[in-house]
């Protein structure tokens, strides 16, 4: 304000000495007349006041141009971008402001505009005094809220509190301005508008409840939410605070669509993005329809507002095309007539300037802007009706977009309950399968246990000559069963370890030709016990070496000839192979009794047996289904075509890549056939000492039954425990063969301890009926070769000791060393010492022991046969026989 007074004082200052120059009064408010009387006082030469003032005039008009241009382009892009919902840039309405300045120029317009401020002095007042009664009126009264909300997203398009005073203050001002009030009511006009505007704003927003100024309430992370508190007849705006005169620190969001960051009272929440919008983001989109206020768009408040005015029977019309292009031209035409209104007016005034003009000009000149004005309006039609067109299919587009990512929107959400309901399926899944493997693994260490005794004593049994021919029949049979029922937990074992994926193929270079060979000459001496035919039809060239692991590969054919044999009764069993570009095609063929549909359909699942089969027929349903996993692991297929009456066709195809070059070792001559079978009772050289580490008795006697008659020297320890004090006491096995599920310490660890006491020559084997571990990885250097699961096949445990030991067998029995007489008992220790002895027993102490021993024969010399028999079956962990010898000694003394 003071600079303005100032810059108002130098303005009659300069108009002063103007008229003090001779320029007449109706010139000297002409700048360059004002500046050029100011800069003769200044030059002594006029031509450099009349050079200064040039520069200073261009200059100015540069700066007020240019700040003009710049501030219309904040209000053009701030209008444009909340009506259009785009932004091209601030610096496209500065060029926009400049040519209409231009354009305005060279049509001397200004002169026409001189005369019509005065209108838009009236319009600002207006303006200007309806925001002065919002704040220092409606504010402190409570009638709107004490905040200013700037957010799009939390405003109503249109307030009536500051659109109806302004407009109401606009058009008294304009018509008392124009003289319809009298000449009074014209000079006081600006008055008028400043007092309808201050007085008409409070009474607007007391009449409106304050419901026009926030549309909706903000969160946390928006600005100061507000709440409306009611009262009689008035409403009051209270801000709600978390607490109160406390400070809020502002939280950053992310804005969903530029992704920048800013505090939490410039964001907004956005139901159509579903998260934080910025200001910006808000004002350019359109594709949201103000799904955030829809009751507050100005769409929505010009239909209130007609609806209230107009009456209902015309509703109908309001929200067609129709309506919408006569609410258009209602803008465009006023709009059009007052701009060639005034362009005419200026026009009208040069004629009156012009001597030469005439009434008849005048009439040509009006005749040719309401021509140019009714061209225009027809063209203004046109546009306003393409543009309703326009806005028709831009909603219907909307619409069915909006439709569309509605359902899209609850596709993905259907989908998530699905993943959620799938993953949860998937983990319980899981949790069953691993329940199941825990059972079969703990279940099949149950029943391999107690089978590791049946099969191992059938075997000794059965390769005893001294038992009767009919006995020997009875072990045979016995041996069948342990065999039938070890099959059926390998097959479930095998299943279990494929579908946990722990099942892993060995490949490497394998003899195929002669596999398939040996196959071929096996099945066909069953298939003669059957009175079969057997046929193994080769075609083509078969390469020696194929890379394949030689174990499943073999298992796989066993158990599709062996059924084929097996439920044939009559007829033949063909086995055909081709190889051909890295694939083996293996068909199998016989003329059993086939297969129905219903049979095929579930003939590859676990237990399923075919009806045609018949209940008699051996086996327990697993050998299609391993087959199928194994095939499927190792990248081959397999299907089955047969028909009830018509026999069975196997057709697999499986990846045996070519091994083009083998190496000297694995030739066919580096490959003698081994040599018959020898009897083994026996071995040469020194006596081998083995220690056997069990927890169950009958495991360790089984292999004490089966290692004591061919000539080792062998001791048995029931624990971990038991074994480290042994070995600590000096006892050095050659080999150790170690259970693994004992109680104390397990077999891994006992190993590592053992190791640790300086047993490192000594071979180890694990002998245990957990046939998970066998491919586990460990620390101790036990090899898948190293670890037998019980039940043992004698003939696998001697092969190994054999490799391992360089074992040469003989077929003659071991001489076993004369023993020096034992001294009979001369004397029995004292009963104290033999309580104290017995405790030491009971608690399987191997070092108290063996110092209890030592102290009754420094105690009593004439002991020492005694403790030398107690310390040699301490040395056995024998604690069971030195108990029952303590008791004897104990009820002899």
């Amino acid at each position: 304000v003071v600079l303005g007074v100032a810059k108002m004082l130098g303005g009659a200052l300069l108009a002063y000495l103007a008229i003090g120059h001779m320029v007449p009064p109706e010139r000297a408010v002409d700048p360059n007349q004002m500046y050029l009387a100011a800069y003769e006082y200044v030059f002594p030469n006029y031509g450099w006041a009349v050079a200064s003032v040039a520069l200073f005039v261009v200059i100015s008009q540069l700066k007020i141009n240019v700040t003009n241009a710049y501030a219309g382009s904040l209000a053009w892009s701030n209008f444009f971008s909340r009506v259009t919902h785009s932004h091209p840039g601030r610096v496209v309405w500065v060029v926009f402001n400049a040519l209409i300045a231009f354009m305005l120029m060279e049509m001397n317009v200004f002169e026409a505009l001189g005369d019509v401020l005065g209108l838009y002095a009236n319009i600002a007042i207006a303006w200007m005094m309806a925001v002065v009664a919002d704040l220092v009126i409606n504010k402190p009264l409570g009638l709107s809220p004490p905040g200013i909300e700037f957010k799009r997203a939390h405003l109503w398009d249109i307030n009536p509190v500051g659109v109806g005073a302004m407009a109401l203050a606009s058009v008294l001002s304009i018509t008392a301005h124009l003289g319809l009030f009298g000449p009074t009511a014209q000079a006081f006009s600006a008055l008028i508008a400043l007092g309808t505007a201050f007085v008409t704003a409070p009474l607007i927003a007391w009449a409106t409840r304050g419901k026009y100024y926030i549309a909706r309430v903000s969160d946390d992370g928006g600005a100061a939410p507000f709440a409306p508190a009611a009262g009689r007849g008035t409403v009051r705006w209270a801000r709600v605070e978390s607490e109160a005169g406390s400070y809020r620190r502002l939280t950053v969001q992310r804005c969903v669509i530029c992704e920048r960051e800013y505090e939490g009272p410039d964001m907004a929440h956005c139901p159509a993005y579903q998260g934080a919008i910025c200001s910006l983001c808000c004002t350019l989109d359109a594709r949201c329809g103000d799904l955030c206020k829809p009751q507050a768009s100005l769409s929505a408040q010009w239909s209130g507002a007609l609806r209230w005015l107009l009456p209902r029977r015309v509703w109908p019309y309001l929200d067609t095309g129709l309506g919408h292009f006569l609410l258009l031209m209602l803008i465009v035409v006023p709009l059009l007539a007052a701009v060639f209104g005034v362009l005419y007016q200026q026009e009208l005034r040069g004629l009156g300037e012009n001597a030469l003009a005439g009434a008849q000009q005048a009439l040509s000149l009006r005749s040719g802007f309401l021509k140019a004005y009714m061209a225009l309006l027809l063209i203004a039609g046109i546009v306003a009706w393409w543009l309703v067109l326009a806005h028709q299919s831009r909603k219907v587009a909307q619409e069915e977009s909006n439709r569309q990512t509605h359902l899209l929107v609850r596709e993905i959400e259907l989908h998530r309950e699905t993943d959620r309901a799938l993953q949860a399926a998937k983990q319980t899944a899981e949790q069953a399968n691993q329940a199941k493997s825990r059972y079969i693994s703990a279940i099949s260490h149950e029943l391999r246990t107690p089978l590791n005794s049946i099969l191992g004593y059938a075997q000794l049994m059965g390769e005893d000559t001294a038992v009767p021919p009919h006995r020997q029949q009875a072990v045979a049979v016995i041996k069948r069963g342990g065999e039938h029922l070890l099959s059926l937990i390998e097959g479930t074992l095998d299943i279990a370890h494929i579908e946990a994926g722990k099942l892993t193929l060995q490949a490497k270079p394998m003899h195929f030709a002669e596999l398939m060979s040996e196959l071929a000459d096996m099945f066909e001496l069953q298939a003669a016990e059957k009175n079969l035919a057997f046929r193994f039809e080769p075609s083509g060239n078969l390469p020696e070496l194929v890379r394949a692991d030689e174990k499943r590969v073999r298992q796989i054919l066993i158990n599709l000839l062996g059924n084929a044999i097996k439920f044939t009764a009559t007829g033949q069993v063909t086995l055909r192979l081709r190889y051909a570009r890295e694939f083996a095609a293996i068909e199998i063929e016989d003329t059993g009794p086939g297969m129905s549909a219903d049979e095929l359909s579930r003939i590859f699942e676990p237990f399923a047996r075919g009806a045609t089969a018949g209940p008699a027929a051996p086996g327990a349903g697993l050998g299609l289904t391993i087959a199928k996993m194994l095939i499927d692991l190792m990248g081959g297929e397999m299907n089955v075509q047969s028909a009830p009456g018509a026999g069975s066709v196997f057709r697999l195809r499986l990846f045996l890549p070519h091994v083009h070059e083998a190496p000297a070792a694995s030739g066919r001559q580096a490959r003698p056939l081994a040599p018959a079978a020898r009897p083994r009772r026996g071995y040469e050289g020194r006596r081998r000492r083995v220690l056997v580490v069990d927890n169950e008795e009958a495991d360790r006697e089984l292999l004490t039954h089966v290692l004591a008659p061919l000539g080792f020297e062998l001791r048995t320890a029931a624990s971990g425990h038991d074994a480290l004090d042994l070995i600590a006491a000096g006892w050095r096995p050659d080999a150790m063969f170690v259970d693994l599920a004992m109680p104390g310490i397990d077999g891994w660890e006992t190993i590592r301890r053992s190791r640790a006491l300086g047993l490192v020559d000594a071979v180890v084997a694990i002998v245990s009926a957990n046939a998970f571990d066998k491919r586990l990885d460990n620390d101790v250097g036990i090899t898948p070769e190293d670890f037998f699961v019980k039940p043992v096949r004698h003939s696998e445990l001697l092969d190994w000791l054999e490799r391992r030991l360089a074992l040469r067998w003989t077929d003659q029995p071991p001489s076993v060393p004369s023993q020096a007489p034992v001294p009979p008992l001369q004397a029995l220790p004292a009963a104290h010492r033999l309580r104290v002895l017995e405790e030491a027993v009971s608690l399987g102490y191997f070092r108290g022991i063996m110092n209890q021993l030592d102290a009754i024969e420094a105690a009593q010399p004439e002991c020492v046969a005694w403790t030398t028999a107690q310390r040699a079956l301490a040395r056995q962990f024998q604690f069971e026989a030195m108990s029952r010898a303590l008791t004897a000694a104990a009820g002899t003394s």
